[in-house]
């Protein structure tokens, strides 16, 4: 007389739980998408989604780094809003002097300078990376307030706003700017060694660094790509909107850590990737768009969109403890 074999009752939970996790965020862009529709007629026009797409694209830059910051146990750079005014300031300023080109490279490579700054802090000096970005960005956003006098810096090239503005074969050029971004972040953290590292790094420091990882290394690499994305952003939006001011990237930091969290990024580290903190950035952009269109007052909005974040933490922590048990 056989037996069936006994399934523990601990791997079933943890298979419950994982299916669950995987299915949340789907239905959730569904829930929304329907209750957009239900909510408003405009939802789901062609140009009101060309613009979530396009507001979506140019935080979406800052998410896949973000992924990087959080998958490494680094959890969050709060230094994004200085970095993003440094990358448009610099931008503008320096188009007369250097071209759009050039200025654009120069405000990426000082953007990239104070994530590297964030990351000696971070991943060398041990420093709490909340209190260190907090700190450089306060810095990062006085010395772009004193260099343009706080005043609104105007670009010198509008060719440049309407080629961002425009379209390559029907797409909008900044959907294809963050597609790329996505690619590239995608391959980088799930299809390389330094992907492995970052999750290792991430999920036990004593582990990864007793396999020999470069964990200050890796730590400090996800701010430089935190500040180099942030660059981007700062530069993408300054020449769409041909002007900056230092207060440009204001709540970007939020937006993209809540995006994050919500795609099911580990605020642990270890766990997470950047198709579905792309998930996430849907679903918020998404969520906020509703929201804005059935005129729900902006600070309502926050308080939904910081209750989210609560939501989203709190499952992960049940999660990994029920994982752990």
């Amino acid at each position: 007389m056989s037996t069936a074999p006994l399934v523990k009752p601990r791997h079933v939970a943890r298979s419950t739980l994982a299916v669950a996790g995987s299915l949340a965020l789907p239905i959730a862009i569904l829930a929304v998408l329907f209750f957009g529709t239900a909510a408003s007629p405009n939802f789901l026009s062609v140009s009101n989604l060309l613009n979530v797409l396009t507001s979506m694209s140019i935080i979406g830059v800052i998410v896949v780094a973000m992924t990087f910051v959080l998958v490494s146990g680094g959890l969050a750079d709060l230094s994004v809003p200085a970095t993003v005014a440094m990358g448009a300031i610099l931008t503008l300023a320096l188009q007369p002097v250097l071209g759009t080109i050039g200025a654009f490279a120069a405000g990426v490579l000082a953007a990239g300078g104070a994530g590297l700054l964030n990351g000696v802090l971070v991943g060398y000096a041990r420093i709490n990376a909340i209190i260190a970005t907090l700190a450089t960005g306060t810095v990062i956003l006085g010395v772009a307030q004193w260099v343009v006098g706080g005043v609104i810096v105007y670009g010198a090239d509008p060719t440049s706003g309407n080629l961002l503005k425009g379209r390559i074969g029907g797409v909008p050029t900044l959907v294809l700017i963050f597609a790329a971004a996505v690619i590239l972040g995608h391959l980088l953290l799930s299809h390389t060694v330094w992907g492995r590292w970052t999750r290792a790094t991430g999920d036990s420091l004593p582990a990864a660094t007793a396999a020999a990882v470069p964990v200050r290394l890796v730590s400090a690499g996800a701010f430089v790509l935190t500040g180099i994305a942030s660059g981007i952003s700062g530069g993408l939006l300054a020449l769409t909107l041909q002007n900056a001011r230092p207060g440009i990237g204001e709540g970007y930091e939020f937006d993209s850590i809540t995006a994050v969290v919500v795609g099911g990024v580990s605020i642990l580290g270890g766990q997470g990737s950047v198709p579905r903190a792309v998930g996430g950035l849907i679903f918020v952009q998404l969520l906020t768009n509703v929201m804005t269109l059935m005129g729900v007052r902006t600070p309502v909005q926050g308080l939904a969109l910081g209750l989210l974040i609560v939501a989203a933490v709190a499952l992960d922590l049940a999660v990994r403890k029920r994982g752990g048990a």
